[in-house]
């Protein structure tokens, strides 16, 4: 309870480091001191993302995203990245399902100048409409260029939306284009004004700085900002799945493109069931390294497939997939491969793993944990994206020590019991012949910029 009052936290000692507080806004703040370069990575996760949106207004959250480089009374359109390039660092943002992220690494001695610019832009955001209908049509275009021209996302996208359709997962991030075609920047400013508050926000800075430092600058530039009531956010449930779902999307491309997606569980607290665990471990058996199952076996040795993978996320605010995908090689069937794919988890299920091979995939991923962690952006993204999901950053080693302790026998019970055929949705990609293409639509633009 001490770290939810300000004033408490910063007259006791602090434990670790990380280092917390929360300003009396409600805004926390979580600072990680790291010494070895002088530059510091400072990011604002605001909890509010694409499941937060209604019907009609999908991709507003990513909009938004781009409208807060758009300026302010003190800083014009576009200004905002030139003062961080100026200052030596560089800058961006992200939307996802979950959350929404605004970062810039700079040289240490800038960080005030970022977050006196980051505050600014989180009270102050002019949405004019403008600029608006600029920023509008740049989202089209990423949405055409990025989705619509692209087969291989618009499987995707496809298969997503009848994997669910209650929960808000169903939509695309990006937004499905009559909602684009049909925002306005009086939508923009509602989410604004909804969401952007001190009290739905993050601040995580890592780096060459001290923490009683940045606590103080976090108080003077983000303290003044008030806390508002937050809209309640109502549970949105995933009915049970009562059968297997499979789609077929037609687009341009050279070769079919097989998705197979099972309902999944995902980690829902550090000490609940293990199989979110061994499912992070299954995926790396299956598609964790050069030499793992999926590609030695169905690639190099059966020649079934010219490309195959696994993927698994066991984080997210909504419900968690877990999917095995590929194309099949020249002269080979969907049908074969869609078999093939099937059989390797049946196999590990029947015969399990074995301890060297268990031993390798925990070694791919805790390198892979070591690596996101060696640049103080890299440690900024995983505090954020703990906290921003609804856990701690004291979890992370929590984490990291539930998924090395699973064992062979706990990858071979959920091989065994979570590929359920009601819970799995099927899509496949029939590339159109040549000249049954679809005329390109125009080009489109990448995020903000």
């Amino acid at each position: 309870m001490i770290l939810l009052l300000a004033g408490l936290a910063l007259s006791l000692p602090a434990l670790a480091n990380p280092f917390e507080m929360v300003l009396d806004n409600g805004m926390k703040v979580v600072v990680k001191e790291d010494r070895r370069a002088p530059v510091v990575a400072h990011m604002v996760w605001y909890r509010v993302g694409s499941m937060d949106e209604v019907d009609g207004t999908s991709g507003v959250a990513h909009l938004l995203e781009h409208m807060m480089f758009k300026g302010t009374p003190k800083v014009g359109p576009g200004e905002f990245s030139k003062r961080v390039a100026a200052a030596g660092g560089r800058d961006n943002a992200f939307t996802s399902r979950d959350y929404t992220a605004y970062f810039q690494q700079v040289p240490k001695e800038k960080l005030a100048e970022m977050m006196a610019l980051e505050a600014d832009r989180m009270r102050h955001l002019n949405v004019d409409p403008k600029e608006f209908a600029q920023e509008i049509k740049v989202v089209m275009e990423e949405r055409r260029l990025r989705t619509e021209d692209d087969p291989q996302a618009l499987l995707f996208e496809q298969a997503n939306a009848v994997a669910f359709q209650a929960h808000p997962y169903r939509r695309p991030v990006i937004g499905w284009m009559n909602d684009l075609e049909n925002m306005t920047a009086a939508d923009a400013k509602a989410w604004y004004d909804r969401w952007y508050v001190p009290n739905n926000a993050i601040l995580v800075v890592s780096g060459d700085v001290d923490h009683q430092q940045v606590f103080k600058l976090a108080r003077q530039h983000y303290g003044p900002i008030k806390a508002r009531a937050l809209p309640v956010r109502k549970p949105q449930l995933e009915p049970p799945q009562k059968g297997l779902r499979r789609l077929t999307v037609k687009g341009p491309a050279e070769l079919p493109v097989l998705l197979l997606g099972w309902k999944a569980p995902k980690v829902e607290q550090v000490e609940g069931p293990v199989e979110p665990f061994a499912l992070q471990m299954l995926a790396a058996i299956l598609d964790g390294h050069d030499a793992a199952r999926l590609g030695r076996s169905l690639v190099r040795e059966q020649r079934l497939a010219t490309s195959v993978g696994a993927s698994y996320d066991a984080m997210s605010r909504g419900p968690a997939m877990f999917y095995l995908y590929g194309s099949p090689a020249p002269g080979q069937t969907p049908e074969a491969l869609e078999k093939a794919l099937r059989a390797e988890v049946e196999r590990i299920a029947r015969e399990g793993v074995d301890e060297a091979e268990l031993k390798r995939a925990k070694a791919q991923l805790i390198a892979g944990q070591i690596y996101k962690l060696d640049s103080v952006f890299g440690q900024a993204m995983e505090i954020g994206s703990m906290e921003v999901m609804g856990f701690r950053h004291q979890d992370i080693a929590a984490l990291q020590a539930r998924l090395e302790a699973v064992t062979a026998e706990q990858v071979q019970a959920v091989a065994r019991g979570a590929f359920d055929e009601d819970k799995l949705t099927i899509g496949l990609l029939e590339p159109l012949p040549a000249a049954a293409k679809p005329p390109l639509a125009a080009p489109g633009a990448a995020r903000h910029h």
